[in-house]
């Protein structure tokens, strides 16, 4: 059952590929890769036992690989899939919103549509979605937020995008294609924490939600090689300082390189971001390596200074971060590749309120682990 350090497994759930699992009241709701497998269900109460309760398909061609869950509401996205062709001509991506009071029955509330390919990953408070839909007028991705006090009638309250973006009010880009996009915005207090693919991450002020304002961001991206996948606010201060921890996803890399890896961010003046460490898996040797061996998502669920991250073919790591300067490994689970594939592929995580860690494989199966 893989090779671990620190960990042990309770439980697996068999299912198809995923980009998101979240948990919420002992009920996992995992986004699935690709179609004709949309949103699964899964009674992880007992953790030992998971039990499907639900799913939810998608047409070929498009999937929902994320999903979240707060006050009774589910929001999958709706994207088209670059892997995967025949969605015809008319489809129209967005996100689907769901009544999950009884989770085994979802039941779809409406669907918020936009143009071109749709929407990528999100945050949700049970009442406004932060969120990253392409846009009539924008190149690549941008910032959005909904307002889904009546959820059967969503409202944009507010947008955001990198300037150069608004290709159709005049802007001009200054990087290739849709390199600078929306990737991932994560909300704290009043700020949004967004990674922005190629074009690093930022820091936008929400106090007036109709009017973003940027504070500050850093893109990295060149002169390293790889996207911003995420960037995740610790929410205590670590030895008096308010960190950011900042993955880059390792593919669509600018040219050959090794693994991606995660930074350490201290944004205790949040107007001068300084980047004070980084954290690598310790075998590595600095040469180029294929796409997705190395950094995706850290748990976006911080209860310690004790961060789980999902390192693709590395699987689980546990980073402690106590010492903000030099991060340091001290447990993981590598699980068994999934059949056909010659590496495991740790794609998503999240901890549950006992503690469980959900460790989703991008082509097969949830593992259900705890520390030992």
């Amino acid at each position: 059952m893989g090779q671990a350090k620190g960990i042990k497994e309770v439980g697996y759930f068999d299912c198809a590929g995923g980009g998101q699992v979240v948990v919420k009241d002992g009920i996992a709701y995992i986004g699935n890769m690709a179609a004709p497998d949309g949103t699964v269900v899964v009674d992880v109460s007992d953790p030992k036992n998971p039990r499907e309760l639900a799913r939810l398909g998608m047409m070929l061609g498009t999937h929902s690989h994320k999903v979240r869950v707060a006050n009774g509401i589910m929001v999958i996205n709706h994207e088209l899939n670059p892997y995967q062709l025949g969605a015809p001509n008319d489809y129209k991506g967005g996100v689907g919103i769901y009544d999950v009071s009884s989770p085994g029955k979802p039941k779809l509330i409406t669907r918020w549509e936009t143009a071109g390919s749709g929407v990528h990953r999100f945050d949700f408070d049970g009442r406004y979605l932060y969120f990253s839909p392409t846009v009539e007028g924008y190149i690549g991705n941008i910032v959005m937020i909904l307002d889904l006090a009546d959820p059967a009638h969503p409202k944009e309250v507010g947008r955001w995008w990198m300037p150069g973006q608004w290709t159709g009010g005049g802007e001009k880009t200054i990087w290739k294609g849709a390199a600078h996009k929306c990737h991932h915005p994560l909300r704290m207090g009043n700020r949004l924490y967004t990674s922005y693919w190629h074009g690093g991450f930022v820091i936008l002020d929400i106090d007036d939600m109709a009017k973003p304002k940027f504070v500050s961001g850093i893109d990295w991206s060149p002169p390293f090689a790889h996207p911003t996948h995420s960037a995740v606010p610790v929410p205590f201060p670590v030895r008096g300082k308010q960190l950011l921890l900042v993955a880059d996803e390792d593919v669509a890399k600018l040219f050959p390189a090794p693994p991606s890896f995660m930074w350490i961010v201290d944004i205790t003046d949040e107007t001068r971001p300084v980047q004070i460490s980084s954290f690598q898996i310790g075998d590595e040797d600095g040469s180029p390596q294929p796409i997705m061996m190395g950094c995706h998502q850290p748990c976006e669920v911080i209860t310690s200074t004790e961060i789980p991250v999902a390192w693709f073919a590395q699987g689980l790591r546990i980073i402690d971060i106590a010492d903000p300067h030099a991060p340091r490994e001290v447990a993981y689970y590598l699980p068994d590749p999934a059949p056909g594939a010659k590496f495991a592929q740790s794609n998503d995580l999240t901890v549950d309120a006992r503690g469980l860690i959900y460790l989703l494989d991008r082509i097969r199966g949830l593992h259900i682990v705890e520390r030992a």
